[in-house]
């Protein structure tokens, strides 16, 4: 097919009615970087392209008609209208990325759009009924809550981290740790590198045998028994009853239960204070941008005087971005999840009475832990669709892939934030005069 100077197929100029491969070229301007094939017989692209999308049925169109952003793409993927070729469901980096590289949509001109309307067809404009993997948009969530009070928020922990012990047991490796990892070296495997992720942060936190950490949103309870195997009395908090069960069994399983503990609740609910340090890794995402200034105080007062807090997290690029997460993450990863800038949270952190020592930004790091967690999914692929279903698998493999797309091209970040509750209105002269780790 070819088209005229205005990106308006030939045919168009010969027919009324367009087929869904002349109309995605034209809001693609002519440029597809893959094989497109509908079922209404029609294709575009380069024939001999490596990777390719398959739309499969008529509600596969009125999902990307109707769906905003990612949303449209993502529901017709999950709900098996729209298939992928040339890369694997657990991993679908490569395809994500010639789109991401190549493909630029544009509106066509008014008259276009009018033939574009008249081709798909009305019925095809009334949205329908998404995939059940699917929860409702936030303005429905009310509900279970206002954003972010304690029964929300469990109930969002609930659809993310609940999904199948086992299959996370598949994904993340015998560290079940879900948060950036920190490689040594380039070669280094996922293991070494959570590992020297917990190291980093330990030492960060200046742990010694005998101290006592308050580990907030602690997973599985990884940073629990890191620091617990080296004589600190480590307590860890979740909201995950799966979590905490996993974690209960492998304290037990280690011969640890005499210096930690994992307990299923709120951080909030936390009535000890005077830890020598706090870790939060990867919980600030759940807590609101709004309710910054309470979590950084309540935080503070678990910690004693001079004691150290450790706030490792995803964030945005810059510090004036809309927080919210919108389309297919709220709805099918991370609902009502939230991210802003490191400058934000730092801001929050010494309004409430810290001192920032120092932070950094791990965002290659994050890159490759996808990698890592995507090739896991990919060996186990088989057991993981018989565990958590073929839609649910999915939707990992295009968040994740997704997620490794977007921390290599810095649309977001991982910040680890160090910081001190003065003692006496100034910073424990027991810290060094410079960092005591290493990479």
């Amino acid at each position: 097919m070819t088209t005229v100077h205005d990106g308006t197929p030939e045919t168009t100029q010969k027919t009324d009615r367009l087929t869904l491969a002349e109309i995605l070229e034209i809001f693609a301007g002519g440029r597809l970087p893959l094989r497109f094939t509908a079922y209404d017989g029609s294709s575009a692209g380069p024939p001999d392209a490596a990777l390719g999308l398959e739309l499969k049925t008529p509600r596969g169109t009125t999902y990307l008609a109707t769906g905003r952003g990612d949303l449209g793409l993502a529901r017709a993927y999950i709900a098996g209208d729209l298939d992928v070729h040339g890369v694997h469901p657990g991993d679908p980096y490569d395809l994500l990325k010639a789109l991401a590289d190549a493909l630029v949509f544009k509106l066509p001109p008014p008259r276009v759009m009018a033939q574009v309307i008249r081709s798909i067809g009305v019925e095809h404009l009334r949205p329908v009924a998404p995939p059940p993997e699917e929860i409702p948009a936030r303005w429905r969530r009310v509900a279970g809550g206002i954003r972010h009070s304690k029964g929300r928020d469990a109930e969002a922990i609930h659809h993310h981290y609940d999904v199948s012990n086992t299959f996370y047991e598949w994904v993340l490796g015998p560290t079940m740790t879900y948060t950036c990892a920190c490689y040594p070296r380039p070669d280094a495997t996922l293991d070494e590198a959570q590992e020297n992720k917990y190291r980093l942060v330990f030492e960060k936190l200046r742990l010694k045998p005998g101290d006592s950490l308050l580990d907030v949103g602690c997973g599985w309870g990884g940073m629990v028994r890191y620091a617990a195997r080296r004589g600190v009395r480590a307590t860890g908090v979740t909201l995950s009853a799966e979590q905490t069960s996993w974690a209960q069994r492998a304290i037990a399983e280690e011969g640890l239960g005499d210096v930690a503990e994992v307990r299923f609740g709120d951080y909030r609910d936390v009535p000890e204070n005077g830890f020598d340090a706090v870790s939060s890794i990867g919980l600030l995402e759940h807590i609101g941008v709004r309710n910054y200034a309470a979590y950084f105080t309540f935080l503070r007062s678990r910690l004693r005087p001079g004691g150290l807090l450790l706030n490792h997290c995803i964030t945005r690029p810059d510090n004036k971005s809309e927080p919210s997460a919108r389309g297919f993450i709220d709805r099918y990863v991370f609902p009502d999840g939230e991210l802003t800038g490191s400058g934000r949270i730092i801001g929050e952190a010494q309004d409430a009475g810290l001192e920032v020592l120092h932070e950094e930004n791990l965002r290659p790091h994050y890159a490759l832990t996808l990698r890592d967690w995507c090739a896991n999914l990919v060996h186990n692929w088989d057991a993981a669709v018989a565990e958590v279903g073929l839609p649910t698998a999915k939707v990992w493999g295009l968040y994740m892939a997704g997620s490794r797309l977007a921390f290599e091209s810095g649309g977001i970040q991982l910040h680890q934030v160090l910081a001190v509750r003065p003692n006496d209105g100034s910073t424990s002269d027991t810290l060094p005069l410079r960092p005591w780790w290493t990479p």
